[in-house]
């Protein structure tokens, strides 16, 4: 078997989903292959919500099954001391997305000199992200480094807490905050002119916790 099994329409955790928690469900699909369509179910969506909002529907198709393909293929090296698989997998898709930095920043920077583009669109799938599709935000995005654009992203539109982001990227926990830092400055003085823009991203960073002090050097694989 080279990859792992797809979703049955209409069936996402089916018979899947029955309590064991990722890294139950990774080990045991050592053995038994099919098992791991249950990590799929539970983790799809969000994966393929969060490559849409940064590349548009069509290339998010790609990157989520190819997260899971390269999930699937190196599922004997994760180690199950992390019991919860989101940040591996929000890695693994942030790593694919980087690779298409290009597309990103001339969609981005599309958005911010016409205030439109067909990319954009997708990113805003509910009420609560209209900062997303703003044009002063996509110049500040576009204008930031991959790194500091990965971190801003994976804790404001991935919802993942400073050390999730941490274990995704591979990086120390200082350095996430020292990222988040600058790409915040860049951000808040790009929406200066719109206070409530400003709060909203305040608040979706800040309600992202943290461990005060602790500097991390993670790994996924044992």
């Amino acid at each position: 078997m080279t990859g792992p099994p797809p979703a049955r329409p209409g069936t996402a955790g089916e018979g899947r989903d029955d309590g064991r928690d990722d890294a139950d469900v990774i080990a045991q699909s050592l053995d038994e292959p099919e098992l791991f369509a249950g990590l799929y179910d539970r983790h799809a969506p969000d994966i393929h919500r969060y490559a849409a909002r940064r590349l548009g529907e069509g290339a998010a198709d790609d990157i989520t099954a190819e997260t899971f393909l390269i999930a699937f293929r190196t599922r004997a090296r994760y180690d199950t001391a992390h019991r919860l698989a989101r940040p591996w997998l929000y890695g693994i898709a942030a790593n694919l997305i980087g690779k298409h930095r290009r597309t990103e920043v001339r969609a981005l920077k599309a958005l911010a000199r016409t205030g439109h583009d067909p990319v954009a669109a997708s990113w805003s799938d509910r009420s609560d992200d209209r900062i997303a599709v703003q044009a002063p935000l996509a110049g500040s995005l576009a204008s930031l480094s991959p790194g500091d654009r990965h971190v801003l992203l994976l804790v404001a539109w991935a919802d993942l807490g400073y050390q999730e982001v941490a274990e995704a990227l591979r990086i120390p926990l200082g350095t996430v905050r020292s990222r988040l830092n600058r790409a915040r400055r860049k951000v808040r003085a790009s929406l200066s002119t719109d206070p409530a823009f400003t709060s909203a991203l305040d608040s979706a960073l800040d309600a992202s916790p943290t461990t005060a002090g602790q500097e991390l050097s993670p790994s996924w694989t044992k």
